[in-house]
């Protein structure tokens, strides 16, 4: 009769999508194939292969599972739908459509047999300059955690696995290997694990990712207090938790502490290291068999040993995952600034449109790295207003911009350049002196072994041709390392430690004349030479057919910010605009008064320097495939932007309260004593990144100190006006108890609209500092003109918690709250006391 009631349970689950639940006839299969494997055989199933793989044993009908990587598309194997995912889906701000989202990416994956999609990633953005924010979701951990749960369900739904990573801390791309998150608990409890709870206790995530990074000292992939106290004893996580690729450092460590697979390939927690660690009692057996029970479990619970996992049901090129993924581009965009009501544009007014700018063309779905996606047909911001607008329109197309090898290539130094090559890495000893024209040095010749160290210097001079800005820009590669000197002082610099840099640019102002003295010293980090430094006239710098285009044109889009290239995964972004672009903008401004600027990007860049010269400015963040199609509607008013911000806007790096703490200290590095792939002790030095900003991420700063960014978190602009009213709270509650908010929305304006309307909550009378105000519950609300929704959002008890460090837990301090309904962070006009006894 149990041979009977098992197969029953596992046909039904053969035939669905959606995982089972665990049963007690899924947990006999798994204890029954795992009492037939060796130790060998257990150990061989805890490491994967050929990348994206997960191992198989046959003797017990177990194939190999595939994975894919996420974030905005299923990309590891060839071209994919491309969605606004990441970064653009908080902008959202829609529970409905992270759902769908997820749905589309699951039937995505059972197109081409992916069991495992490696996403969503969760991360809070700390900073504006982390260069997997893109991926990431917000910096506040209510909206991520809204947004993560149903994203997980509609993925799991088609029977796929979401990986939920990277667990923990990971908010720099910089050094990631070697840098130690290190924070006190309470900071990492309220602000960087809730959307990981979210995700596994509400969501029911079946697989989690640990970073890169340590947490306090310890790789994440053997932290105990992460994997084994919080993640599968406080939350109850019965699910797999895998490394990210290279990221374990000691099998032994990682597998006392948590760590159930190792990804791409068991370097770490193979036979070598673990057969004899169990035999001699440094690891113990179950510990092994939990691991591979997991495995075992998750996989029978989702079917994958009985049926295929490729559904010819789901198209590889989907026309109906198309419109999903104009969805999503539709409603991310954020119009955050429209003057004189400039959008939406008149078709009839504007028969010239001239689209200028690096992100113009082609078109740029998401940033780069792992999760970079290709898509089968991405539309561009060109094409986009092109087909929208049809054949009476004329769209006139510059990128406005020289490619980097061209400005150094066309620099005029003074006298040619002297590039002094030393045979070391400090600068010293006698040096090999050559002559040439240009620092655009690209010379692979080997030096030694790799690892050979050598410096090279190059010193010049360059004279103004006349008196105003002039760009200077310099770009290295993978981990090396420069200096750019201007008469004497520092200008340019890349001093981290990254798997890949971008360029970098800076100003300076020079009379006619004017000569400067410029040397750049640049250390390589492989044998041989990727090296460039360029200067140029900012007015020369822009290409003469975009003026000439701005200024025929009865409007103009310049799309400027980021792409694959300049933000993405192993190096971090610069705050600034990519070099050239403030340039661009102010040129485009001044011959032409109707000039929009459309940004791409993860999150907030520098734009002082032209804002107040430009009417209109929209953020499409990373909009995936759709997005050409998308701008070109809400330029056009065929859709009213709904987007706000899931990050608040600095006006500068300086200002973000990260800053002072982004790059940690040298002083505090350690050394870290581990044991290598080949069982011998090795030495990690450790950065650590001590969190002195503490709860203050985002907006939580800004509204405790009563200073301003330049936009505030869950701020966007509509082509409608909507108002607030009729806010109810009762006036006192219990605590623990669920506490009803109500209020009413109503569209003032003359359009369909959306507004998201967003609750906060003060806590006043706490013992302990709290932030000024915190998102416990946002509702996104269409109307037509002139209607009125009521909204109800209900608190329970963590909307009024902090994490009190002395007791472990959280807790609510009896006293007054003040409730805070508006459209963002700094526009509440709503409030009502509430006293929690």
């Amino acid at each position: 009769m149990p041979v009977l009631i098992l197969g029953c349970a596992l046909a039904v689950s053969a035939a669905a999508q959606a995982p089972v639940p665990d049963s007690s006839a899924i947990e006999a299969k798994a204890h029954d194939m795992l009492s037939t494997l060796t130790l060998e055989q257990k150990i061989d199933l805890l490491g994967g292969v050929d990348e994206m793989f997960t191992h198989a044993e046959p003797s017990i009908g177990l194939p190999r599972f595939k994975m894919s990587d996420a974030s905005v598309g299923v990309r590891t194997w060839g071209p994919t739908t491309a969605y606004a995912g990441g970064v653009a889906l908080a902008a959202t701000w829609d529970r409905d459509f992270a759902r769908e989202l997820g749905e589309s990416l699951g039937r995505d994956a059972r197109a081409r047999s992916v069991n495992f999609l490696l996403g969503p990633g969760i991360n809070i953005a700390r900073s504006p300059i982390g260069g997997r924010n893109f991926e990431y979701l917000s910096e506040d951990p209510f909206l991520n955690s809204a947004l993560v749960v149903p994203y997980i369900q509609g993925l799991q739904s088609q029977g796929v696995i979401a990986t939920v990573k990277h667990y923990a801390l990971n908010n720099q791309e910089f050094d990631r290997h070697n840098a130690s998150s290190d924070m006190d608990e309470r900071t990492m409890r309220e602000i960087y694990l809730p959307a990981f709870e979210a995700a596994v206790t509400q969501g029911h995530a079946d697989a989690v990712m640990d970073s890169y990074n340590e947490v306090n000292g310890v790789h994440s992939t053997q932290n105990p207090f992460l994997n084994l106290q919080v993640l599968k004893g406080e939350w109850g996580f019965k699910g797999i938790l895998m490394s990210d690729w290279d990221a374990t450092y000691d099998g032994v460590a990682a597998a006392n502490n948590g760590l159930d697979l190792e990804m791409p390939s068991p370097k770490f927690m193979n036979e070598q290291n673990l057969l004899q660690a169990v035999k001699d009692g440094r690891v113990k057996e179950s510990a092994i068999d939990d691991k591979v029970l997991r495995l075992l479990r998750t996989e029978l619970r989702y079917g994958f040993t009985d049926r295929p996992q490729f559904d010819p049901a789901d198209a590889t090129y989907s026309v109906k995952d198309r419109a999903v993924a104009l969805r999503g581009a539709l409603e991310s965009i954020t119009l955050l600034k429209n003057d004189d009501y400039l959008l939406p544009l008149d078709p009839a007014k504007a028969k010239i449109i001239a689209v200028i700018g690096p992100d113009a063309w082609p078109a740029v779905p998401g940033g780069g790295g792992s999760s970079n996606a290709t898509a089968f047909n991405p539309i561009s911001i060109v094409t986009g207003i092109a087909n929208l607008l049809g054949p009476d329109v004329s769209v006139l197309y510059s990128r406005g911009l020289p490619d980097l090898v061209d400005v150094c290539r066309r620099t005029s130094w003074q006298g040619g350049v002297k590039m002094e090559t030393f045979p070391n890495a400090g600068f010293t000893g006698t040096p090999e002196t050559t002559q040439g024209r240009m620092i655009a040095d690209w010379r692979p010749e080997q030096w030694g072994p790799p690892g050979t160290p050598r410096s090279v210097r190059y010193t010049t001079s360059f004279q103004a041709s006349a008196a105003g800005k002039y760009l200077l820009v310099a770009a290295a590669a993978g981990q090396d390392r420069y200096q750019v000197q201007a008469d004497g002082k520092t200008v340019l610099a890349e001093d981290q430690t990254s798997e890949g840099q971008v360029p970098k640019s800076t100003t300076l102002d020079l009379t006619a004349g004017q000569t400067v003295q410029v040397v750049a010293d640049y250390l390589p980090y492989s044998p041989g030479v990727r090296f460039a430094v360029g200067i140029a006239y900012e007015p020369d710098l822009i290409l003469a057919d975009a003026k000439e285009f701005a200024a025929k044109a009865d409007v103009v889009v310049v799309a400027v910010g980021f792409n694959a290239s300049t933000e993405g995964e192993g190096h971090d972004r610069t705050f600034d605009l990519p070099w050239g672009q403030d340039a661009l903008v102010e040129a485009m401004a001044a011959a032409n008064p109707r000039t929009i600027v459309d940004l791409t990007g993860g999150g907030g860049m520098d734009v002082e320097r032209w804002l107040d010269k430009v009417p209109v400015l929209i953020d499409d963040w990373y909009p995936g495939q759709e997005g050409g199609t998308a701008v070109a509607e809400i330029l056009f008013g065929k859709h009213n932007p709904e987007g706000r911000l899931p990050v608040s806007w600095d006006r500068a790096w300086a200002d973000n309260p990260s800053s002072p703490w982004y790059y940690g200290n040298p002083a505090d590095d350690t050394i870290l004593h581990e044991i290598g792939t080949d069982g011998k002790p090795v030495d990690y030095q450790i950065r650590h990144i001590v969190y002195g900003d503490k709860l203050m991420v985002g907006y939580r700063y800004w509204t405790t100190t009563g200073k301003h960014p330049l936009f505030p978190f869950g701020y966007g602009l509509s082509y409608t006006t909507f108002s607030f009213s009729k806010l109810d709270v009762p006036p006192t509650a219990q605590s623990g108890a669920t506490v009803p908010v109500s209020f009413d929305v109503t569209n003032t304006g003359s359009m369909e609209g959306v507004e998201v309307a967003e609750l906060y909550v003060s806590d006043p009378s706490a013992k302990v500092d709290r932030p000024e105000r915190e998102l416990k519950g946002f509702e996104k609300v269409r109307l037509q003109p002139g209607e009125t929704k009521h909204v109800t959002l209900d608190l329970d008890a963590r909307s009024f918690s902090y994490w009190d460090e002395a007791s472990h837990k959280w807790t609510i301090d009896p006293g007054k709250f003040v409730i805070r309904v508006g459209d963002s962070s700094e526009d509440t006009p709503l409030n009502a006391d509430l006293t929690m006894q």
